[in-house]
């Protein structure tokens, strides 16, 4: 099975399956499609699904040329057919994997495409799962699922996880340029993967285990998660002792080594930072280990979007203004700057609580039409003008889009809060208020 199956990757005849077409599994298929595999999309998502079939892509990262031509040419197509999962050769699962409200593990998404594959495995398959996880997922949910007295893993069939590191809106890394991080359940299916990332990313490495490859992704987000809590930290505290911390951040990074600059927001969001550090301190938990340390930088991270409605309320009262019956215009609604992705974005928060406090608040997005906040409320974005503007008590930028004219913003505002220093170079207005 292990030399068949590697003559297939090697070959370019292996059949791909992808579960998941979203951030990750359809710049993922693309990459493979485009390496010269035939591959299939899987979802449950029917607008996916038949979007991808007519060529049309709903990831800004993705050209719809890209998927137009690769549907057109044979290499790619989408379904939402499990069963189909039977002529696969090789299956990657990414499915998202959320928090519950009481911040532990969701994996449903994972359980539903563990189930999905042990309905329709066969031998000879090998199944990776790239899905963000806590260390012994692949090990103790997924494997159980497909392993049997008569099908047994690293002879029968092949099992590895490879965590997924997409970084939306970066131009310079795409998904063939991101180092692969790859480890198996047995030296077989570690080899397997390696090989099969290797014929679409420019680097792969191999780890030891699952487990050490889970934590990898773990170790990088957590990494992030707490340095962005330190210098949120550091801005409330420049704030009290009236420092420009994006003056000091600026300066600190002219060091050449030993400082990574991270900056302050209005707080995380993404399907990434926000929750891959809670599963590694909710497993921490079960062995006996509080990681206060990332516990604490998500109290500092997720206090953010209070605070900078507590901000906006100060700013209005010096003004004579009450937050109730302003007229408040948000700049952008994304997680981050040049996406459409607004999960865990702290915007959302910050909207739901103004509304929630009677201010009457208007929201710009270039690259979002309208989105919903929890409770079903729906908003509609508003088109940017001199009157959305000038009628406008306060401005209030959460999202720093490269493609918005900040300068009209400036000449037609009565007062602007900006809370990721989108508008640096306009040193010398009197109508900015920094975070």
């Amino acid at each position: 099975m292990f030399n068949e199956l590697k003559a297939k990757i090697e070959n370019k005849k292996a059949n791909i399956g992808i579960i998941g077409q979203g951030y990750v599994g359809l710049p993922l298929a693309v990459e493979f499609a485009k390496a010269g595999f035939k591959v299939t999309g899987f979802d449950t998502d029917d607008k996916k699904v038949s979007s991808i079939n007519k060529g049309v892509s709903y990831i800004l990262d993705v050209p719809a040329k890209d998927v137009k031509d690769l549907i057109n040419s044979g290499k790619l197509k989408a379904t939402t057919d499990t069963k189909l999962l039977n002529k696969m050769d090789a299956i990657i699962i990414c499915v998202p994997t959320p928090l519950r409200k009481t911040k532990e593990p969701d994996i449903s998404y994972i359980l539903s495409a563990s189930e999905a594959i042990a309905d329709n495995i066969r031998k000879g398959q090998l199944i990776i799962l790239e899905s963000t996880t806590y260390p012994g997922t692949t090990e103790e949910i997924i494997l159980p699922k497909l392993e049997s007295s008569s099908f047994k893993v690293g002879k029968d069939f092949f099992l590895a996880f490879s965590p997924e590191r997409v970084d939306p809106g970066n131009l310079k890394y795409k998904t063939k340029d991101i180092t692969k991080i790859v480890g198996g359940v047995t030296p077989e299916c570690t080899e397997l993967s390696r090989l099969l990332y290797f014929q679409a990313i420019k680097e792969v490495v191999s780890v030891s285990s699952t487990r050490s490859a889970e934590m990898v992704k773990l170790l990088e987000n957590t990494f992030r998660s707490v340095n962005i809590a330190m210098v949120n930290e550091l801005a409330l505290m420049c704030h009290k002792m009236n420092l420009d911390v994006w003056e000091i951040i600026n300066a600190a990074k002219t060091k050449p080594f030993g400082f990574m600059p991270f900056y302050p927001g209005p707080g995380i969001g993404g399907h990434c930072i926000p929750l891959d550090p809670l599963y590694l301190s909710w497993k921490a938990r079960q062995h006996g280990f509080e990681a206060r340390f990332i516990e604490l930088a998500d109290e500092i991270n997720s206090s953010m979007p209070h605070y900078v409605v507590d901000k906006i309320t100060s700013i209005l009262n010096e003004k004579k203004k009450p937050l109730k019956g302003s007229n408040i215009l948000v700049i952008g609604i994304t997680y981050k700057k040049d996406i459409n992705d607004v999960r865990e974005s702290p915007g959302l928060e910050i909207v739901d609580s103004l509304i929630k406090k009677d201010a009457h608040v208007h929201c710009h997005d270039p690259l979002v039409s309208g989105f919903e906040l929890d409770g079903g409320k729906k908003i509609t974005t508003v088109k940017l003008t001199k009157e959305s503007i000038s009628s406008s008590d306060l401005v209030v930028i959460i999202t720093d889009h490269s493609d918005i004219d900040y300068k009209f913003i400036v000449d037609n505002a009565k007062l602007i809060f900006d809370t990721r220093n989108a508008l640096k170079n306009f040193k010398t207005a009197k109508n900015i208020v920094r975070l």
